[in-house]
């Protein structure tokens, strides 16, 4: 039976030698033997390094037996594990954090923007179309800088607003940027129709082929004898039409816009009411024209993109 050293402290915390067998030194669980030194406040296997005089080695922190080696930083043992050199390799964290330092400063040295300058960057922006450059604002903050640039959208405006008809009243504020006009823009030409769009446009009026024949006779539109009708809607919801216009007749007409919502927040209907006329309801077209019509007539928005203040309402609501 061999014997094997302990180290154990007394009652004025001293530590003291004492032997005991490998047999009275097992693993309660394992039933292994435990180490040849027992950390003297717990009893539990310490893994202490020895000086000179055969004593256990503390950390002068803790009081904790020491492993040996210390951390260059702060003095506290270091875990670490040894290379084949006896050198202490660094834990995972910090490789990883020196992986990923590295991995970040290859890509700045790939971005384009770091490796080009913002000059050329603009200039390759701008032969992009909008939705190109638009997602080039998600890239990065140097991104943003340089795809948010009115230079660039002052032309994507220039197209976006070629052969429409209207241009929204929005699309005329100067304090506002050119990519928010844009944005602007194209919201304005998906909402529905509100009475500043009914009194800022001239309309164009005529029959359809349901009408009775008799109105379809003094429409010029059916027997080409001139230009289409026009209607005029004014702010305060009268309707009025030209002093030659032969089915007008001076009479007095009124308008509304309907619009039902269903309990969830739904638009169940939206259309436009004049006089007892049937509903007349809307379509919005591909070059941000309006059109309203039903079984009887149609009126179609005169293009007015000219206009100096633009068209419809300054606030935008769906």
């Amino acid at each position: 039976m061999t014997e094997t050293r302990t180290c154990e402290f007394d009652h004025n915390n001293n530590p003291k030698k004492n032997t005991r067998s490998t047999e009275e030194l097992k693993d309660g669980f394992s039933g292994l033997p435990y180490s040849e030194v027992e950390d003297g406040l717990s009893r539990l296997p310490c893994f202490g390094v020895e000086d000179d005089k055969g004593e256990i080695l503390e950390d002068e922190f803790s009081g904790l037996p020491c492993s040996g080696v210390e951390d260059g930083l702060c003095g506290l043992p270091c875990f670490g594990v040894e290379d084949d050199k006896g050198g202490i390799l660094e834990d995972g964290f910090a490789e990883k954090g020196k992986k990923k330092r590295r991995i970040c400063e290859m890509g700045r040295l790939n971005d384009p923007l770091v490796v080009l300058g913002s000059d050329i960057m603009l200039m390759i922006l701008s032969c992009l179309d909008a939705r190109s450059v638009a997602l080039c604002l998600l890239v990065s903050c140097g991104w943003r800088g340089i795809a948010s640039s009115d230079k660039i959208w002052s032309s994507k405006c220039e197209e976006l607003w070629q052969g429409k008809t209207h241009l929204p009243r929005i699309a005329k504020v100067n304090d506002l940027s050119k990519l928010a006009v844009y944005s602007l823009s194209i919201m304005d030409g998906k909402r529905r129709i509100r009475k500043e769009d009914l009194y800022d446009h001239v309309w164009e009026f005529h029959f359809t082929e349901a009408a009775p024949e008799y109105w379809r006779m003094l429409d010029p539109y059916w027997n080409g004898t001139g230009r289409p009708l026009r209607r005029y809607f004014l702010p305060d919801g009268s309707q009025t039409a030209e002093p030659d216009d032969k089915i007008w007749g001076g009479h007095e007409s009124c308008y509304s816009i309907v619009t039902s919502v269903l309990a969830d927040g739904k638009i169940r209907a939206h259309y436009v009411r004049i006089n007892r006329w049937p509903p007349m309801y809307v379509t919005r077209k591909e070059d941000w024209s309006w059109e309203i019509s039903n079984n009887f007539c149609t009126y179609r928005s005169i293009p007015d993109a000219d206009k100096k203040d633009g068209t419809g309402p300054l606030f935008l609501l769906h």
